[in-house]
This record gives C-alpha cells, structure tokens and sequence, in this order.
C-alpha cells in the first residue's frame, strides 16, 4: 500500500484497517460514538490551523478531518447503511439545490439578498423532508429553536439559541443588562457555594456561561474566538513566570502564589497592545 492523491486510495485503507484479524485491532473495536470525539477534535485543529494561518499544518489537519469522514462512512457501509460515494452523493445534491442562480438555467443570477432567502427556503424545505421521513413517534411539534442543531459546540449553540429568539424580541437591548445579569448569576453562585450543592453549583455555573455568550453577542464579539484568546493569553502568562522561575534555578511548585501573581502582573505589564486584543485573522 502506497500513499496516493486519489480518495479511493484513502477508502481502500480505511477498509484494509477495519478488516478482522488483518487489519488494526485498535481501528476494528471503534464504533461511530467512541469516533464522535476524535472528529470533534479534528474539527477544532482545523480551525487553530486557520487561525494561526499555518497552510502546512492546515493541509494535514484536513487529511485528519477528511479520514474522520471516510471512518463513519466505512462503519456505515459495514452495516449495509450506506458508503462513501453516498455522503459526497448527498452533498454535491445539496450544493446543486442550493445554489439555484448557479446551477439552474432556469433561475439565472440572482442578488446577494436573494441569495440568502432563496438559502433559507430550501432549507426550510429540505428540513420539512427529513421530518416527513421520520416515523410518527419521532415528530415533534415545530419550534423556532428546532433549527439550531444540538451537535455543535456548546457556545456556538448558546448563541445560536440567543438569535433566534431575539428574532422575535426575545432579548435584551442594552449590554448592561446584560452586564446585570451576569452580576446576578455570579450572586447565585455565591449561594450555591454557602450551600455546597455540587449539582446546583454547575448548573448555575452553566448559566453564567450561558449569560456571558449573550454579552459577547450583544458587544459583537464571537465567544468561541474571545475564549480562544484568553485562552493565549494565559498560555503566554503562565509560560513566562516558567521562563522567569527557570532563570532563577526554580520550578513553579518551589514558588508561592504570591511570587507567580507578581510575575503574572510582569507578563501583563510587558505585554504589546497588539498581543493583548484578539486576532483578526
């Protein structure tokens, strides 16, 4: 087996993989839920990729995304439920239905604005097909948050959630009361620490959460980004109180919290205007 730029070649060892007693022991035992994380995590390096604008690591970090979907699709075609040539089938028709001013002569081009709406019906639509195939028990009443799908990541959905239902005035209209509510949610917290129920305790912690994505929202910031920064800036912190102890001969664990706090305070204080705001790539 060689390695090849045609996807066949890609299909061909995912099957050699998940073949018994010859293939990968470790690759036969996965199922599609114990997969499920690992294409979460692909997901995710893709976007750091992007976001470091590192075109080398992004090229590899595809491959890692696209063996995900080869994956799903072998174990599915191992039960008779369909193959690879199915997913890139269901796509490519997607793609053709929706784009009708691209790949409909009878349509023709159509404005940005036009675009976007003749997007949302046959969305609309396509949904209204799924659910028709549905069995009856499996039909539920239509909703406004319906369309905001469950499997994405947790703060992509909070806001998600929080747009549609300020769609139809289900919100608020001023950051600071917003700003308010956080106060109010931390003050729950704070009762639930008194308490010291562990179950209250993430749930109200949860809608703090839930309460910060709708400020990021409200002041236009993308949560997951924003989270994403600060997220660099204690990596960059903490690595240099590391850099700082290590010149004085010492590990982290010999210092105190007062002496990492100071050097912390150092960090931030050498920190560049343009290494303390989020990036705009």
């Amino acid at each position: 087996m060689t390695p090849s730029r045609d996807i066949s070649r890609l299909i061909e060892i995912m099957a050699q993989l998940r073949t018994p007693v010859t293939g990968c022991p470790w690759d036969i035992e996965q199922n599609f839920a114990t997969i499920a994380p690992y294409t979460i995590e692909e997901a995710y390096e893709v976007a750091d990729a992007i976001a470091r604008s590192d075109f080398e690591d992004l090229k590899d970090e595809l491959g890692d995304l696209l063996l995900q979907v080869v994956y799903h699709a072998r174990m599915a075609e191992e039960q008779n439920a369909f193959a690879f040539g199915d997913v890139v089938e269901a796509i490519t028709k997607k793609l053709i239905r929706r784009h009708p001013h691209v790949f409909a002569d009878k349509d023709g081009n159509i404005a940005s604005a036009g675009v976007k709406s003749a997007w949302e019906r046959i969305k609309a639509e396509e949904k209204a097909e799924r659910a028709a195939r549905r069995p009856p028990n499996e039909t539920s009443p239509s909703s406004l948050l319906s369309t905001v799908k469950a499997g994405q990541p947790a703060l992509t959905r909070a806001m998600e959630l929080q747009r549609k239902a300020s769609s139809v005035g289900f919100d608020w209209n001023d950051p600071r009361a917003v700003l308010n509510k956080i106060r109010e949610e931390a003050d729950e917290i704070e009762a639930a620490l008194d308490r010291g129920d562990s179950d209250e305790l993430a749930s109200e912690t949860g809608d703090l959460m839930f309460a910060l994505v709708n400020l990021a929202r409200h002041v236009g910031a993308d949560p997951e980004m924003a989270l994403r920064h600060a997220n660099t800036k204690f990596d960059r912190r903490f690595g240099y109180i590391e850099r700082a102890l290590a010149s004085q001969g010492r590990a982290p664990e010999a210092a105190t919290l007062e002496e990492m706090d100071a050097l912390w305070d150092e960090a931030k204080a050498n920190e560049t205007p343009s290494s303390s705001r989020p990036s705009e790539r």
